[in-house]
């Protein structure tokens, strides 16, 4: 990830970073943005399994 950032930012920035600029950068955007793809991922996982659940639901036979 850090080769990446500093490739990125070369490349759309014309700036060269250090590892340790880019290690910096890849902490601060972890810490704030990370929460959010986890709760993303929580929430697509539900919804997945949701589905899995409901078909299952669907094979229940009914007693009379």
């Amino acid at each position: 990830m850090v080769a990446d950032l500093k490739s990125y930012f070369f490349k759309e920035r014309d700036v060269e970073i250090s590892d340790l600029g880019a290690e910096l950068l890849l902490d601060f955007i972890l810490q704030n943005i990370g929460p959010y793809i986890y709760n993303q991922a929580i929430n697509d996982a539900y919804a997945c399994m949701y589905e899995r659940i409901e078909d299952l639901l669907g094979l229940e036979k009914c007693f009379r």
